[in-house]
């Protein structure tokens, strides 16, 4: 790539997002290219995103950390299943160590970037957060790590009769701090992983919850601990015990995904199985725990050392399933007559996606809608010149997918610099009866299906839910192939 000036506000590479795959885009990026002039840009006023977000009660991670954590800096706790805090700790040392923490700029949210053709370079608008000012910034390529949560505001439904609640109205992701639970009567709204990790850790503070849910969710219980990561551990040592549990747990993550597509009525069997052992005939396992749909159609949801079930059947805890017909001062109220007595409504019913951190990206001065865009290997869009989106897997850990996007960022732009090239960029492919880049039949992926972009069913244009695929796209197959066009300088597009 043709070299910026010695402006300090020019770059060879921008990460928008110093969180899970910001940090590790930086990583091998830094690593890889140490003369390159490369900078983090994070709305936030520290590393983490989601995991320095998120507050509430009992927030860890749906996946294993084995897998959610970097294969170049392992996992060395004993806990597969880790608390928000923990993460944030493990990313922000992650940074420290590597050297990437004066590379950030904190409190800079990225507002749009257009790409000039003629100059071949993003112009990033950001607004600093402390005192609202303008900050212009460009760079060469441009890599998303801002994944695609709204941090502003998380979806709250239009309850009928929530004007009526006296009590107090919380969503998880606006948790107060010191917020006191002992004795109260608390009702979750939803059944994700949210409300799943929310209602053994309130009923262990202290308060009587109920899960109020429209349609139940799988829920799959998961040791906190593992087994075979304890045991290789205390005879090969911390990298061998992170390796062998690593590629266990991918296996096993990858294995139960396609027998759920292959043979749903198995999964669904065992799953219901294993909690009517748990719950006994403490709840009605049918009628609370029997979605409507095949496993994984929604993503699982994970009960380490099935916590949530020991709440329901410690008395702590219970599960009411209907539609919210209304609510009157103390009390939410469904359709089937049953009546919640609540003090505090938690509104863990999702989140409100976006793509690029709600920034307005454009090329020349004309917007790109994303929903108009098709994704190549689920890192690109077609015809965006010079720039990367790291997305993870739905069906496995977030990190697994990010890594991989990181290094073969890595591999393009030693091919673009070998065969001095400026600019790259995947041909555009007509979206006619593409599907949303999020193949997922939840809720928070239909609503924001008309913003997302788009994938189709034949590769490079189609978004893998498996690691063994993308192994090949990304670490494997050629750099270059027919889908990508490649620029030299003073080239234009």
């Amino acid at each position: 790539m043709t070299r910026p000036s010695s402006d300090p506000n020019d770059f060879d590479i921008i990460i928008v997002g110093a969180g899970l795959s910001g940090i590790c885009a930086a990583w091998h990026l830094m690593r890889a290219r140490p003369n390159d002039r490369i900078a983090l840009f994070e709305a936030r006023d520290d590393v983490g995103g989601t995991w320095d977000l998120f507050s509430y009660p009992g927030v860890r991670s749906d996946s294993d950390m084995p897998t959610l954590g970097y294969t170049f800096r392992p996992w060395i706790e004993d806990e597969s299943i880790a608390d928000g805090a923990r993460i944030k700790r493990y990313i922000k040392a992650t940074a420290e160590d590597g050297g990437i923490l004066p590379h950030i700029r904190f409190g800079h949210r990225l507002r749009g970037a257009d790409w000039n053709s003629q100059q071949q370079q993003w112009s990033l608008r950001l607004r600093k957060t402390d005192d609202n000012t303008l900050v212009q910034c460009r760079c060469r390529f441009m890599l998303l790590c801002t994944g695609y949560y709204d941090y502003a505001a998380g979806y709250t439904p239009d309850f009928p009769g929530r004007d009526g609640f006296a009590g107090d109205w919380i969503h998880p992701q606006h948790w107060p701090q010191d917020y006191a639970l002992d004795g109260k009567r608390i009702a979750v709204i939803g059944s994700g992983a949210t409300a799943v990790t929310l209602v053994p850790s309130l009923a262990e503070a202290g308060a009587h919850v109920t899960m109020v849910q429209r349609t139940p969710t799988y829920i799959a219980e998961m040791p906190a601990r593992d087994r075979l990561s304890r045991w290789a551990h205390r005879w090969f040592g911390a990298r061998v015990a992170h390796w062998l549990t690593r590629w266990k747990n991918i296996l096993y993550t990858m294995s139960v995904f396609q027998l759920s597509r292959r043979f749903p009525g198995m999964i669904r069997k065992q799953i219901l199985g294993n909690i009517k052992e748990r719950l006994g005939d403490t709840l009605d396992v049918d009628k609370h725990f029997r979605p409507p749909y095949d496993p994984w159609d929604q993503r699982l949801c994970l009960a380490p050392d099935g916590d949530f079930f020991a709440a329901i059947v410690q008395g702590k805890a219970s599960v009411a399933t209907g539609a919210i017909t209304g609510f009157d001062a103390h009390a939410v109220h469904l359709d089937d007559g049953t009546v919640v007595d609540a003090d505090t409504v938690v509104c863990a019913t999702g989140l409100a996606l976006q793509v690029a951190g709600g920034a307005r990206i454009s090329i020349d001065g004309v917007r790109v809608e994303a929903n108009e865009r098709t994704t190549y290997k689920g890192a690109m869009l077609s015809g965006v010149p010079n720039l990367a989106l790291t997305m993870g897997y739905t069906n496995a850990s977030w990190t697994l997918k990010c890594e991989l996007i990181a290094e073969w960022v890595v591999r393009l732009l030693a091919h673009m610099d070998d065969n001095g090239k400026a600019v790259v960029q995947p041909q555009s492919v007509d979206t006619d009866g593409a599907r949303p880049f999020i193949d997922l039949d939840a809720g928070y992926i239909k609503r924001a299906a008309a913003i997302l972009p788009r994938q189709t069913r034949q590769r490079p244009w189609v978004v893998n839910q498996n690691y063994f695929l993308d192994l090949h796209a990304f670490k494997w197959s050629s750099i270059d192939d027919d889908a990508l066009q490649f620029l030299p300088p003073d080239s234009h597009n």
